[in-house]
């Protein structure tokens, strides 16, 4: 029995690499080929070099497009054939491969800024970050840097056909910021540190509207702003009031209302808008299937699942801003502050005036310490006079006369 488990694992273990080696051989049809169907030299290069890019030998690849750039300077495929190039590296992958193929796409869009492989250069540039996106409580650099590249795409190429993708990459990506900023804000919540706290969810709520938690931080700001004190009330009405006006159909809403009723505030109404965006995001929202909190942890990415389908994304980078109870320098004359600057309006002021660093010399009689002052009473010791020490003389020894020999 135990024989006929060996050979079953051993035949899955079998089957397993056969199906590995047979997916490493499979040729990945290249997405950009030439389909004009010529003879000529440089054309010849270049197809030779496409097949080598689907067969994985990429090395071979560049050598044989980097041949056709130096021999062939007039050919019409130069263009096609810098794209090859940054393709090949795009498919190698790894850190090296990846950083290669971004070099290449920028210089391929900075050469050929009107062809319709630019917009999809930028794209696999915004590809390059997006697939090396850190879970949302790590590292967001690649998150940051794949953010302002999808968004130079729906600039630089609002017309082209990867800019709806690119929409939803960029929702994606703010989806797993937002998380980030989120957890942060927790934690000082948490904390009953509500200045930090509502200081996070300020700017958050305010960058990323989109963020399938906005209501729930909306609700923890306004909380926060009331824990704050009286003085910060209207924050925390605009709080609640904008959780009802935008996400009416949110599970804090009720609770929203409640508060403003406590506080004596009007309760608006909801927004239509907001009734329908959150009606289809609910129907069109990615399920979560048994395996996904496996799958989740044995990724690499951020969990986007939640991210919205609708809406337009932020445009600009977050800004870290300062909590409300910090005080800020104002214009002159617009208002008062506990901070101010001023600068020296003579540059001989330091030069002038005693330094603030030296301090008076104290009284000798009451700085002289005991033991000083029992070795002043000795002969043999230091006399102190005026702050200064004066060295002792040396006594004369007397000789003594010889003893004369009888």
């Amino acid at each position: 029995m135990r024989s006929f488990y060996v050979v079953r694992l051993s035949g899955l273990v079998l089957l397993t690499v056969l199906l590995a080696l047979s997916s490493g051989c499979r040729k990945r049809k290249y997405e950009n080929p030439i389909t004009k169907d010529t003879q000529q030299p440089d054309k010849v290069l270049y197809d030779k070099a496409v097949g080598d890019i689907e067969r994985g030998r990429f090395e071979v690849a560049r050598l044989t497009l980097q041949t056709l750039i130096n021999t062939y300077d007039t050919s019409e495929f130069l263009a096609k054939a810098k794209l090859a190039i940054a393709d090949s590296w795009f498919r190698e992958g790894g850190g090296n491969g990846l950083a290669q193929a971004e070099a290449e796409y920028k210089d391929f869009i900075l050469f050929y800024p009107t062809m319709e492989e630019a917009a999809e250069s930028q794209e696999k540039v915004c590809m390059i970050h997006y697939k090396q996106m850190e879970k949302a409580d790590r590292d967001n650099m690649h998150a940051l840097r794949a953010e302002d590249e999808c968004r130079q795409l729906l600039i630089q190429f609002p017309n082209s056909k990867f800019a709806p993708r690119a929409a939803q990459f960029v929702r994606n990506i703010q989806e797993a910021l937002a998380e980030g900023e989120m957890r942060v804000s927790d934690f000082y919540y948490k904390k009953q540190s509500w200045a930090s706290s509502s200081n996070r969810l300020q700017a958050l709520t305010d960058q990323y509207p989109l963020y399938s938690r906005a209501d729930e931080a909306l609700f923890k700001m306004g909380d926060a702003y009331t824990k704050m004190g009286p003085r910060f009330k209207d924050r925390s009405g605009k709080a609640y009031a904008k959780l009802v006006r935008d996400y009416p159909l949110s599970a804090f809403a009720e609770d929203a209302k409640k508060r403003l009723q406590e506080m004596e505030m009007a309760v608006p109404e909801a927004d239509p808008k907001a009734v329908a965006r959150m009606k289809y995001e609910a129907e069109n929202r990615s399920k979560a299937g048994m395996m996904s909190p496996v799958g989740n942890m044995l990724k690499r990415g951020p969990d986007v699942r939640m991210a919205a389908k609708t809406g337009d994304p932020a445009m600009t980078a977050i800004r870290p801003t300062i909590p409300l109870n910090i005080p800020v320098p104002v214009a002159a004359g617009s208002g008062t502050t506990d901070v101010t600057v001023s600068t020296v309006p003579d540059g001989s002021t330091l030069d002038s005036n005693p330094d603030a660093r030296l301090n008076k010399p104290a009284d000798p009689a009451a700085a002289t310490p005991p033991a000083a002052t029992a070795a002043a009473a000795d002969q043999n010791a230091p006399i102190v006079s005026k702050g200064t020490i004066e060295p002792v003389k040396k006594q004369k020894k007397v000789k003594e006369p010889k003893k004369k020999k009888n």
